[in-house]
């Protein structure tokens, strides 16, 4: 395991985000890092990957830089790059809530809430537990009990919210996601809804997934991420197949993308699964001339 992947983000003031991605991208290529970072006015927002060597010194620049003072990584070990390329650019939003007024985390955010202290909490009768996450997310791996919010980008959750309030009412909420970068805003949100009670998992499923005490338990299934790996493992202790294979309904939670680059959904299937069906989520993927399905097999 001579590799690393870094997961990190920050909210912070970044003046020229455009001079910034420039800095950050030749940095990112002198140390032979591969992944996406992205830059606006409020932060940093990245996973990359490379030789355990490399991403060492890459995390201590950072660290350094006095833009980004307090930032922290989630590490996890790899065999090799966790990505094909490097992709370094700027953005309005690092995660967009499609507000007409945007939260901003430095100022309004719900409590941190350490893996220990939310393992204990998520049991207590007057808690609800949130994914803050998207419906793929969710089906492939979830917190035991955590509710499932219908919504297919992270924009819809206030919306989502508004129409299932009743859930919220009277209740303690825990929020979380994969390294926290999504419960800041989305926290921050509910309290300025009027929820008083509001926590989020401090470090996300990631850093829950690593801590020494509760080693990731009551997690079902893997936590999908944005990489080649497409999901990992969090609960240290057992295992339990959540996910349904997309075509028969088995369980299963192998995830690939959909074979039509048009719509590169991610799935969950079985290896003969996604040969018998071209790799596509539908007929109408499988019979798309950009199939990379097809087009493997022809070539």
């Amino acid at each position: 395991m001579n590799y690393q992947v870094l997961l990190f983000y920050l909210y912070t003031d970044i003046d020229n985000p455009e001079a910034f991605v420039t800095e950050h991208t030749e940095l990112c290529k002198k140390l032979n890092l591969l992944g996406r970072v992205l830059i606006a006015k409020e932060g940093i927002n990245g996973t990359v990957s490379g030789l355990i060597s490399d991403t060492d010194e890459y995390m201590a620049i950072l660290q350094q830089h006095p833009v980004l003072k307090g930032i922290s990584f989630k590490v996890d070990p790899a065999s090799q790059h966790a990505f094909k390329k490097l992709h370094v650019r700027v953005r309005d939003f690092l995660v967009n809530l499609s507000l007409e007024d945007d939260v901003n985390p430095r100022e309004i955010t719900g409590r941190y809430v350490k893996p220990k202290d939310f393992y204990q909490q998520m049991k207590e009768e007057d808690t609800v537990v949130i994914d803050a996450r998207n419906t793929y997310e969710y089906d492939v791996g979830h917190f035991k009990g955590a509710i499932r919010p219908d919504i297919e980008t992270f924009r819809e959750l206030p919306q989502w919210i508004k129409e299932n309030q009743q859930l919220l009412q009277g209740k303690r909420i825990l929020t979380y996601c994969t390294g926290g970068i999504r419960c800041e805003k989305f926290s921050g949100w509910l309290k300025r809804e009027g929820y008083e009670d509001v926590g989020q998992l401090e470090g996300g499923i990631a850093t829950y997934g690593q801590d020494e005490e509760v080693r990731g338990k009551d997690w079902l299934g893997q936590m999908v991420v944005f990489d080649e790996r497409l999901s990992v493992p969090i609960n240290q202790l057992e295992h339990v197949i959540v996910g349904v294979d997309h075509y028969d309904g088995t369980p299963q939670e192998r995830m690939f993308n959909c074979s039509n680059p048009d719509c590169n959904k991610r799935l969950i299937g079985s290896e003969e699964n996604e040969r018998l069906h071209m790799g596509a989520c539908s007929e109408e993927c499988a019979k798309h001339p950009r199939n990379r399905y097809l087009n493997k097999i022809i070539s």
